[in-house]
């Protein structure tokens, strides 16, 4: 957290949740078993393998004068079939909880695997925190409460049961891209809390709706959307202030970038150790090698220049620089005689600096 700027420490931070499969052809790893994938590309819709539940967090930073925001995963966990990964999940943001409680505004973001009663009871035991999520089309949605009538009996605790297809209002216009309608409502999944509930589609007819959730209100927030590297935060104008929350959610695209990265890049899915314990150790110190590749230009300022590049580039220019080290090292250690070393001394000037003799 000493990485975000006393100027941005009330911009709201966010705490991404999701899992990642990792697919094994032997059968003598521990806790290996066959997974349902849906974007699996073997032929069929299950593969054997582990599956990891991971906790990224997305901090603002200051990037050419424009605020970013630095997705750093906080580490990984593997799903065993004795605890459910949303009960991972949920023990994940209580352990890092403590570390954010001067944070004004933390919000978890997760698809609609995770918003649900295990995850949902964990924002209810913090002030700061709250949740933006994608959510099943079907979930049970209702109106709020009507006035009191005045009338005898117990007066409603909610209203009219609402349908995502024609109780959402779509805008006139393109809202980013999609239609967007947004209501103040009542859900099963978050009890007697109010929340704000988004339905987006493609198309003003006939497209498939989505619908999300958001406990916390665009009133709450303090987003400097002028000062955003990335649409559509950077065009909200008056008009869009209630869709805010929605925008934030798009942040949750950074965890599939860093799975991405990992696995093709980083050898995630190469490990050959058999135990359990062993895996997530490996798994997790490969994760801190790939965070400190993240951190290191902006803890660094003479490596300022590489902020905008990807961490895979940078690994590649830092290894580079330590192997010439190793080389120019590794070179002097054997240089016996002082005319031996002019002579080596000069074929580098002329091979390096284009010096001529």
């Amino acid at each position: 957290m000493h990485l975000v700027p006393t100027d941005l420490a009330a911009q709201p931070i966010f705490l991404c949740i999701d899992d990642t499969m990792v697919s094994k052809f032997g059968k003598k790893f521990e806790d290996v078993s066959k997974l349902f994938d849906h974007a699996a590309h073997n032929g069929s819709n299950y593969l054997n393998g582990h599956c990891f539940v991971s906790l990224m967090l997305c901090v603002p930073v200051w990037n050419r004068d424009r605020i970013s925001y630095l997705a750093i995963p906080l580490g990984y966990r593997m799903w065993q079939k004795k605890e459910s990964k949303l009960e991972l999940a949920s023990t994940m943001v209580r352990q890092v909880m403590p570390e954010l409680s001067a944070q004004k505004n933390v919000i978890i973001l997760c698809d609609s695997w995770y918003v649900k009663q295990n995850l949902v009871s964990v924002v209810d035991e913090y002030k700061n925190l709250d949740l933006i999520g994608n959510a099943r089309a079907d979930s049970v949605m209702y109106d709020l409460p009507p006035a009191p009538t005045g009338k005898k009996g117990r007066p409603a605790k909610r209203g009219r049961r609402l349908s995502i297809d024609s109780d959402f209002i779509l805008s006139a216009e393109k809202v980013g891209d999609y239609y967007t309608g947004c209501r103040r409502v009542l859900t099963n999944i978050f009890g007697s809390r109010e929340v704000m509930a988004y339905v987006t589609s493609t198309g003003k007819q006939n497209s498939t709706r989505r619908l999300f959730f958001s406990t916390v209100f665009p009133t709450q927030l303090q987003v400097f959307c002028a000062w955003q590297e990335k649409a559509p935060l950077n065009q909200t104008g008056s008009g869009w202030m209630s869709y805010i929350p929605l925008f934030l959610y798009s942040f949750r695209w950074n965890i599939e970038v860093s799975y991405y990265e990992q696995k093709s890049f980083w050898s995630l899915c190469a490990y050959m150790v058999r135990s359990r314990r062993g895996i997530e150790m490996l798994v997790n110190l490969i994760n801190i090698s790939y965070c400190a590749m993240k951190l290191l230009p902006y803890m660094e300022e003479t490596l300022s220049q590489y902020r905008s590049v990807s961490v895979q580039e940078f690994r590649f220019v830092l290894s580079e620089q330590i192997r010439r080290q190793v080389f120019y090292v590794s070179l002097l250690q054997y240089i016996e005689t002082h005319i031996k070393s002019m002579a080596v001394i000069k074929a580098l000037r002329k091979l390096c600096l284009g010096e001529t003799a």
